[in-house]
């Protein structure tokens, strides 16, 4: 039974603070699921409890393993085994040669791109075996599978998700829980406002909204189930991304 069967389905987001992650809670409540989420950002966190009271939303950083553990413990003992993880949370760091990234800015992507996403799994994955069943969907991108001069700890991170997600679904499948890398193209967030850097930024009108984007990617997401496990699957269509620009073709993110 795929997820946009159920009436309603309890799902956690990192990263929903802002971008794809604040726009995905937008569209999951819409449909009446069960939202918990959580963000670095204290203000905007308090903004979505406002909003969203009957929803659950913490400050946690999850590149903390013990931030990650008690946010864990506490949904899976309010809520229940999640039937649905989505590990959004991710950094990217300015452009640079890679022997001009300073150990902090490397070992910040390496934290929460790489190890956040370890530990959120570590803390809800054996719920989620118990109950045999779930989706770990790990947010990746095109370089998950392809590499670009100047953005060296990004790519080694997108690379390392897509390597967990594969062998990870090889161990999870004999319990029911799928784990898939999706790839959610280009979208107008800061982070490709990062990426851009003033080089044509002014194009960041040509794409997608996170909120457009949600409109697409949310039921997208819930139609995914066992049989996309350990596989990377695109929201907009690859490899071009035609799908994700009102005018031209992109291929940046």
């Amino acid at each position: 039974m795929r997820f946009g069967d159920l009436q309603r389905t309890t799902i956690v987001i990192t990263g929903v603070t802002r971008g794809l992650g604040r726009a995905m809670v937008d569209e999951f409540v819409r449909l009446g699921h069960i939202v918990s989420g959580c963000g670095r950002t204290k203000s905007e966190i308090e903004r979505l409890v406002q909003l969203y009271p009957e929803h659950d939303f913490q400050v946690v950083d999850v590149a903390s393993h013990l931030q990650v553990r008690a946010w864990a413990e506490h949904l899976i003992e309010k809520h229940g085994a999640p039937r649905l993880v989505l590990n959004n949370a991710a950094v990217l760091n300015a452009k640079a040669p890679l022997w001009e990234v300073s150990d902090q800015d490397f070992s910040n992507e390496i934290e929460v791109n790489i190890k956040g996403v370890v530990n959120v799994i570590r803390h809800f994955a054996p719920s989620m075996i118990g109950r045999r069943r779930g989706v770990i969907i790990n947010f990746c991108s095109r370089w998950a599978v392809d590499v670009e001069k100047l953005m060296g700890p990004y790519c080694a991170t997108k690379w390392a998700v897509i390597a967990l997600t594969r062998v990870l679904a090889q161990e999870l499948q004999e319990h029911g829980v799928a784990v898939i890398g999706l790839n959610p193209g280009i979208v107008q967030t800061a982070m490709l406002k990062r990426y851009l850097s003033g080089n044509g930024a002014a194009e960041m009108s040509d794409y997608l909204t996170p909120n457009e984007w949600a409109a697409i990617a949310v039921p997208f997401i819930l139609r995914l189930s066992l049989k996309d496990t350990g596989k990377l699957r695109h929201v907009l269509a690859p490899p071009t991304y035609s799908t994700c620009t009102r005018t031209r073709e992109r291929s940046y993110l």
